[in-house]
Order: structure tokens, then sequence, then C-alpha cells
């Protein structure tokens, strides 16, 4: 596994179709960042690749980028680790806000159940 420093947070490369994506407390994700994003997501892995994002930190996203972030290319599955209630409302509405474009998007609790299910029942 190698991690990579992002102007918004860390991305850490799984293997070759699988990365966790960990953003930094109090960022306000912008087009910019999630088109970076993206570039670095379809430059790094083979596509489609699925993605374990760790909602560790409190974070949010301009309305433009909220409408992007739900529709990136090269994404298979999204495993969604969630560890408050406040995290859980803002994925909700995040994806509320124009629909989830992926074929394969669960919420969890525990990052080790969300990286069985992408494991096992999405990649393979």
């Amino acid at each position: 596994m190698k991690s990579y420093r992002l102007s918004f947070g860390t991305i850490t490369i799984i293997n070759y179709k699988l990365a966790e994506v960990v953003v930094d407390d109090g960022i306000e994700m912008d087009e910019a960042m999630v088109n970076q994003y993206q570039f670095f997501l379809l430059n790094n892995l083979e596509a489609p690749f699925s993605l374990l994002v760790n909602k560790k930190h409190s974070y949010s996203y301009t309305f433009p980028a909220q409408r992007k972030i739900t529709h990136l290319d090269g994404i298979k599955a999204v495993a969604i680790v969630i560890g408050t209630s406040s995290a859980l409302m803002s994925t909700k509405a995040l994806l509320g806000v124009n629909g989830n474009s992926y074929k394969a998007l669960k919420l969890f609790q525990d990052r080790e159940e969300a990286l069985t299910w992408l494991n096992k029942g999405v990649i393979v």
C-alpha cells in the first residue's frame, strides 16, 4: 500500500483496483479539488475501480462540487465508512443532491466490513 497526499486529504492505494480516501478535517471540497481527486484516481488505478471513503473527519462540499462528486468516471463501487450520526446525515444529503450514479454504494460503520464487502462482493 502506498499513500499519497493531495490538497484535500490522503489517498491510499490498496491495490490496482481499490483505494481508500480520507479527507482532512475542516476541508471544504470545491470543484478544483474534485477534479484533482478524479485525475488522481484515473491515473493511479485501473478502471473500473472501487473506493473506500473513510469519513473520519468533518468536511463539506461547495454546491458545484456536490453535483460533481457523485458522478465521477471510472468508479464501480463505493463503500463509505461512517462513524457519527452527523456524518451519516451529511452523506445522505450529498447523495440526495442529484442522485447516485454508482452501480454499488453501501454505508458501513466498520472499516473492515467495508473492505470485506468491496473485496468479496464487488471487486472479485
